[in-house]
């Protein structure tokens, strides 16, 4: 290798792989799996949050967060079906649970339905930096994916920030709740 060329980086542990960790193809089905359950559980708050405030001053704003978020659902899906992944066992617990997140939050207000976009997003651009970093040229589009969908991510938080979510009531511990609530379910997704 010459001076000016540095090697394409794949997608393999720094080191090389360890005992016990996933191999190149269980990493990118863990990946794709669990972004397809993330996407899905975003459509299912969003739908939640609807149903409450879908006709008040904040309807089309989460509807505009809605239609990014089908898109991110309906790409995975395809990866999902493309690549021969097996989604996870938990989409049944996540259509309630997203859905009964968003109506939920979307009841105490406004203000803590945007707390629950901020905490759900900051979780998710965690857990996609992540994914984008073990992400190599071998995977170039997977992790092209990402990158879009984290920064549209970070701009429904940035919505929620800017219409109210610290605002909120108990706005630390309610954030706290749902990003503790969002690894979970990140964890679970990945596995089962």
């Amino acid at each position: 290798m010459s001076a000016n060329t540095s090697p394409t980086k794949t997608t393999t542990p720094i080191g090389g792989r360890m005992p016990g960790d996933p191999t190149k193809e269980e990493l990118i089905k863990n990946i794709i799996r669990v972004d397809q359950a993330g996407e899905y559980g975003a459509v299912r708050i969003y739908e939640g949050q609807l149903a409450v405030l879908g006709k008040g001053p904040k309807g089309d704003m989460i509807r505009h967060m809605k239609e990014q978020e089908d898109v991110h659902l309906d790409t995975f899906s395809k990866m999902v079906s493309d690549r021969r992944v097996r989604p996870t066992a938990l989409m049944p617990l996540w259509h309630v649970a997203g859905f009964a997140l968003g109506a939920g939050t979307a009841l105490l207000g406004e203000k803590a339905a945007m707390a629950c976009t901020v905490a759900v997003e900051e979780t998710i651009d965690e857990h996609y930096q992540a994914q984008i970093k073990k992400l190599g040229d071998d995977e170039s589009d997977l992790r092209e994916t990402c990158i879009k969908f984290r920064e549209e991510e970070l701009e429904h938080r940035d919505l929620g920030l800017k219409n109210g979510a610290e605002q909120a009531p108990a706005y630390a511990l309610l954030s706290r709740a749902i990003k503790f609530g969002t690894s979970m379910a990140i964890r679970l997704s990945e596995k089962v």
